[in-house]
């Protein structure tokens, strides 16, 4: 059969299936094709209203394609079902032209990102609009030879989610410590076991490369923010072992944005942070604490106690009185190497996840050249 071409709006159908049946799941997509918890507040929310995604549909959003430089598609591969915002288009694909997966490696290239890119850059919102989207044409194999290489990234995601399960195992295992040890002994206040730190870059030591910021999965990232002419001298430094919160909860839904700077390195800060650390070492490891903000168990708590009119915040009372079990230091260690195992694993997990994405570019190739022996 060969090659054939085939024009993006020609192979699929939009579906608008809304949420009659009360699922609870609320899903959005982000910049690596994954889907992901929603963290805006669904409380209140007329879920009936929102769009049922079942397996082997299309989730895909055109906003800010031309600032993410990324298409925002992914494709759900679980079997419950979950739901999403009525802004997003859900769509599902002819199979007998092309395969779900096959359709989906497709854009699983930063090539095919620089292509929504460059067909964003006529709107005024740098959107890849749908119907510009549906435009789109590509070179595909027949299905026969689109399965002979679906049926490779099925087995490489395959071992991933073994992985990955492995991974929902271990948290698991650190969880049970953590609740058996609320049943064994007294929780105390971390108020009396922290501290709050004020130390400034004054010295001007410490460059815009030492600049983070936080993410909503409770890690240091890279500053997102506009650092020309910005005055590092009173940006807070985080050493290592320290922690840094952004009081303000508002915008964050039902996450509150706090990591533990666990490299050697000291962070920057925004002065509108908090930063904290243990009083002493020995009787409060930082690793451990973290364990106990990684919980949804914190956020609720975190979200509960903020307050305030146009902006919520979670101030550093609140978070002092906040209250976990505190055995002995050993135990401490013990649990919080577990949850070190948990991280290192996690980080692992990614690289694999990673690893796939750029093994299917290689794929689409393959398959391409043998639909064109086919064709010659």
């Amino acid at each position: 059969m060969g090659l054939s071409k085939i024009r993006i709006g020609d192979v699929i159908s939009q579906v608008d299936e809304r949420n009659s049946f009360g699922i609870t799941d609320f899903y959005g997509i982000n910049i690596f094709k994954e889907f992901m918890p929603t963290v805006a507040n669904t409380e209140n929310l007329d879920n009936s209203k929102y769009k049922i995604v079942r397996k082997n549909r299309f989730v895909y959003s055109g906003m800010q394609t031309g600032r993410d430089k990324c298409i925002r598609i992914s494709m759900f591969m679980k079997d419950s079902p979950v739901i999403v915002s009525p802004a997003y288009t859900t769509f599902e694909v002819d199979q007998e032209k092309i395969l779900p997966e096959y359709f989906f490696m497709l854009f699983l290239s930063k090539e095919k990102d620089r292509l929504g890119w460059f067909h964003s850059d006529g709107s005024v919102r740098a959107n890849l609009d749908w119907d510009v989207f549906c435009d789109l044409e590509f070179e595909i194999p027949d299905v026969p030879t689109q399965q002979k290489y679906v049926d490779i990234y099925d087995a490489m995601c395959a071992n991933q989610k073994a992985y990955e399960k492995g991974l929902d195992d271990l948290k698991l295992t650190c969880d049970a410590y953590i609740e058996e040890l609320r049943r064994k002994m007294p929780c105390e206040k971390i108020g009396l076991y922290i501290l709050q730190s004020d130390k400034r870059n004054e010295s001007g030591k410490l460059t815009v490369d030492d600049v983070k910021g936080i993410s909503i999965q409770k890690e240091f990232i890279e500053t997102k923010a506009d650092m020309t002419g910005v005055s590092l001298k009173p940006y807070l430094q985080v050493p290592r072992n320290s922690f840094a919160y952004v009081p303000v909860t508002s915008r964050n839904g039902d996450k509150i944005t706090i990591a533990l700077n666990s490299t050697n390195d000291t962070y920057l800060v925004s002065s509108s942070y908090i930063v904290f650390r243990p009083k002493d070492d020995s009787k409060l490891d930082s690793d451990y604490l973290m364990l106990f903000f990684v919980r949804s168990e914190f956020d609720r708590y975190a979200r509960f106690n903020s307050w305030g009119s146009a902006r919520e915040t979670f101030d550093w009372n609140a978070l002092c009185d906040y209250k976990i079990p505190i055995p002995d230091i050993t135990t401490q260690k013990n649990i919080a190497e577990i949850y070190k195992a948990f991280n290192i694993r996690k980080n692992l997990n990614e690289k694999l996840k990673q690893q796939i994405k750029n093994i299917c570019p290689i794929l689409i190739k393959g398959a391409i050249e043998e639909g064109k022996s086919k064709r010659g």
